[in-house]
């Protein structure tokens, strides 16, 4: 399974079409390339919440302010940032 890269935008507006997207990624052990996030909101931890119950790893290349957001919403854990 190939890793997902999210886009460099991911919000409320965005989150349902990258979530089309990441539908086609499943099974274990791919990972979530968010390297070229550069704004988000807490949609985009929707989105990765999501691709870990498909069965992502991990979130590499994660942007600080990602994982801070990650932390105030009590996720970073679960999404292994």
């Amino acid at each position: 399974m190939s890793n997902f890269t999210l886009p460099a935008k991911v919000t409320l507006v965005e989150a349902g079409a990258v979530l089309a997207q990441l539908a086609s990624h499943q099974g274990a052990g791919w990972e979530v390339d968010a390297g070229a996030l550069a704004q988000f909101d807490s949609s985009a931890l929707s989105v990765l919440l999501q691709a870990r119950r498909q069965g992502a790893r991990r979130v590499v290349n994660a942007p600080p302010k990602l994982a801070a957001l990650a932390q105030m919403y009590g996720v970073a854990e679960v999404l292994a940032l």
